[in-house]
């Protein structure tokens, strides 16, 4: 009798166990998993990448910024980089002769002189929004001489294979090097 009543012991701790609570089996939100909007040149990145976080990681040179004047005009380049599955994804934004200020919005468009972009890169493939697929750039703080650019972003970029992908709730806190 006692072996039964052992064994019933056992198996109502196994079986209470294993039947969690529907809130524990719940996912946690995927924005929530973003680092946090700062501006005090935290270095870092974060977006929903298709609904799922993309974070930098893994790979060589995750996290990247520059603006610089260059031959008489602006370019910025933001560019977070990680490997997944063995391939290389890269997401950013970045202007074209086109100087960015605290405070602007940029409309995330063709990769040409004068406007500013979204890019996604997967294997050996760089796509950039378009007019059709477009997104948008916002600077919330761009301080030179402690060399902080922060900001949000979110756009649609066309892959070589006809599919869109979706980046949003993009939140940037970097140092950037002239």
């Amino acid at each position: 009798m006692k072996k039964h009543f052992t064994l019933l012991a056992y198996c109502l701790l196994l079986f209470s166990i294993t039947n969690c609570n529907k809130d524990d089996d719940q996912i946690a939100n995927p924005v929530d998993q973003l680092p946090p909007p700062t501006q005090t040149g935290e270095n870092t990145f974060g977006c929903l990448l298709d609904g799922e976080p993309f974070l930098p990681g893994n790979g060589g040179n995750p996290l990247d910024c520059v603006y610089q004047f260059v031959n008489g005009g602006y370019y910025f380049a933001l560019q977070a980089n990680r490997e997944i599955d063995l391939n290389l994804i890269r997401l950013g934004c970045n202007t074209e002769n086109l100087e960015i200020n605290q405070d602007g919005v940029y409309v995330l468009k063709e990769n040409i002189n004068g406007n500013a972009s979204g890019k996604y890169f997967y294997e050996t493939y760089l796509n950039y929004t378009s007019n059709t697929h477009t997104g948008e750039l916002t600077i919330t703080k761009l301080d030179f001489d402690n060399h902080i650019v922060s900001g949000t972003f979110w756009y649609d970029v066309e892959d070589q294979n006809g599919v869109v992908h979706e980046i949003r709730e993009g939140r940037f806190d970097m140092l950037f090097s002239q």
